[in-house]
């Protein structure tokens, strides 16, 4: 039974990991190239902690790259689509399955097809 309320409490929180989070990929890298030369986590809740080798290796950038890449496209096609600044921000944050169709229905309401 213990093993049962211990599970319900993580069960509720939401994945700190997909909150959708991108940022431009040359900030990222000075940021991330820092930390690998100083060896030492430069912000976040690690804050003056040291990397380990894992988290080092993430800094390389590739798989934060291709976050980054993914929420530009995202931001670029809702920009596209007439959508505000802030309101293609919120968007490029979800996932593209979610936010394809509204992005298409809003082009076409725009006038983009010409039939």
């Amino acid at each position: 039974m213990a093993k049962q309320e211990q599970a319900t409490p993580s069960e509720n929180k939401p994945n700190k990991y997909r909150d959708g989070r991108w940022s431009l990929p040359n900030k990222r890298a000075k940021g991330y190239a820092e930390e690998r030369k100083e060896k030492v986590h430069k912000w976040g809740n690690k804050e003056g902690k040291k990397l380990t080798d894992y988290e080092a290796g993430m800094r390389s950038g590739y798989l934060q790259c291709q976050n980054d890449h993914g929420g530009m496209f995202k931001y670029g096609q809702a920009r596209e689509a007439g959508f505000s600044k802030k309101e293609a921000g919120e968007l490029s944050k979800k996932p593209w399955k979610e936010i394809k169709g509204v992005i298409e229905k809003k082009k076409k309401g725009k006038g983009g097809d010409a039939a």
